[in-house]
């Protein structure tokens, strides 16, 4: 099945097998050492608030466009090709104590600031949205150089990124992450214990 991003580039999966097992091992290294990669970290945390009965929070399905499809018999369908569509909100949702609970998670390899570009302006509408609906919204940020995770919240990204707008600076310096952000120690279990910065923020424990 062919697979292509929404701008049309064709999607390639790895198969060369040797990179790909040496990727392992060094991956395996890594998260004993500085964690696995954002996204899965997240998604452990999440299973751990799940499984505990703290939270019930899931990372949304990436949505995909069908454009070609073969029908080999009746009763079967296979799926020739295919497109990652653009996701229209954000990443994470779900429920805490009684809130609903909405979040985008994003990483940089850049050390002194977090680019705006990594937002979407549909995101940002959608965030908008949440707070003025009374849920509880933010975002996740990882300087991945650093091994740092901060949550900010969206009331502040929508002030830095009106900030933009109106010619601004093109980034969150890691100064104004640091004032406005709360910084979250990369544990065990559960791996990022975001709930743990609504507690206080929001006084839900």
């Amino acid at each position: 099945m062919i697979f292509n991003y929404p701008n049309g580039k064709k999607y390639t999966p790895n198969t060369n097998k040797e990179p790909a097992k040496k990727a392992r091992v060094q991956k395996n290294a890594a998260y004993s050492n500085r964690g696995m990669t954002l996204e899965e970290d997240l998604n452990e945390t999440n299973s751990y608030y799940v499984d505990r009965g703290i939270a019930v929070i899931h990372k949304k399905p990436t949505p995909v466009q069908i454009v070609n499809v073969d029908y080999p018999r009746r009763s079967a369908a296979v799926i020739k090709e295919a497109y990652f569509k653009q996701a229209s909100t954000t990443d994470y949702n779900g429920v805490y104590k009684g809130r609903y609970i909405d979040f985008e998670a994003k990483e940089t390899k850049f050390s002194t600031s977090f680019p705006l570009k990594n937002f979407h302006e549909h995101q940002i509408v959608h965030m908008k949205a949440v707070l003025e609906q009374g849920g509880i919204c933010f975002v996740i940020l990882r300087f991945s150089s650093e091994e740092e995770i901060y949550m900010l919240e969206a009331s502040h990204l929508l002030t830095f990124w009106e900030r933009m707008q109106n010619g601004g600076r093109k980034s969150i310096t890691k100064e104004e992450v640091i004032e406005f952000g709360h910084q979250i120690p990369l544990g065990l279990h559960p791996r990022i214990d975001y709930i743990n910065v609504i507690d206080y923020l929001y006084k839900l424990s």
